[in-house]
């Protein structure tokens, strides 16, 4: 069934663990992602960056994510990641996306503030429920690259007068990930994690966690972190099962014979991050 974002993140808030949203760029991986939700009765959510919706289109990727959610016998959420314009944001609801993002991190607060209230006012009438970012995640999303002198962690009386002032839906904070391949191991500040939740009560998302060690995603799970995003590891293993199968049957020219290992490569680790995050056996009907 295709639900809202808020519907899953309140669930996922009240009973202590997360919900993968997992990005999608063509038919695979939505099929992937689908496929381990319903092995694992998880609910999940479907997210399209400006990158993805650029590659596939916005019909596209609509159709796809729609499909999926109606005839999913679990619930779905259809989210844009990282909406940077404003057009583009409202695009996505007119085709009916079930939840957007609109990221006004790179803005100073007051404007930022603005920026995410607008686009709030304007989804919540037409029943979409919206994430913004407080803080600089570093790394690169698509087009979006923030150095590592740029990124800045999320401040807990920002977050709380953010969260009052634009009535967002959930925020996603910056609190020691970031975006593509880690060069280390990442450093996750809960005590932050922790500030933040004790002034902010909607749920917080943590952004840039391929990579991030399982034992750190489930410490910051019970400390309010309730959307997780993966791409980076999906991409991977996509990637290397594509890879593999070319170099075991290079003669091989028929695309469903050399993408079906990447799906079901994909599934595996999707469902591995389900189990992850505390929502395996979790969707509701």
């Amino acid at each position: 069934m295709l639900v809202t974002g808020k519907e899953l993140l309140l669930d996922a808030q009240k009973n202590k663990y997360a919900v993968g949203a997992f990005n999608i760029n063509n038919m695979e991986i939505v099929q992937a992602i689908v496929s381990a939700a319903e092995e694992l009765d998880s609910p999940v959510i479907i997210q399209a960056s400006q990158g993805g919706l650029k590659y596939a289109g916005v019909e596209y990727i609509a159709a796809l994510g729609k499909l999926a959610g109606r005839n999913s016998r679990v619930p779905i959420a259809l989210h844009l990641d990282h909406g940077t314009d404003f057009d583009q944001v409202m695009q996505c609801i007119r085709h009916g996306f079930t939840s957007v993002m609109i990221d006004g991190s790179r803005f100073p607060l007051e404007e930022n503030i603005a920026f995410t209230k607008r686009v709030v006012e304007i989804a919540h009438a037409v029943g979409v429920t919206v994430e913004a970012e407080l803080g600089k995640i570093g790394g690169t999303e698509d087009h979006i690259t923030v150095s590592e002198k740029d990124a800045t962690f999320t401040d807990p009386e920002e977050a709380r007068r953010f969260a009052e002032e634009t009535g967002v839906d959930y925020l996603a904070i910056a609190v020691g990930t970031a975006h593509g391949v880690y060069k280390g191991e990442p450093k996750l500040d809960y005590d932050r994690i922790s500030e933040i939740r004790e002034v902010v009560d909607i749920p917080l998302v943590l952004h840039g966690s391929s990579g991030v060690p399982t034992e750190s995603l489930q410490k910051a799970i019970p400390l309010g972190i309730c959307k997780i995003n993966i791409d980076t590891d999906i991409r991977a293993a996509f990637a290397n099962a594509v890879g593999d199968f070319v170099r075991a049957n290079p003669d091989e020219i028929d695309p469903r014979k050399i993408l079906s290992p990447a799906t079901a490569a994909m599934k595996e680790k999707i469902m591995e991050k389900m189990h992850i995050f505390g929502s395996v056996g979790k969707a509701w009907k």
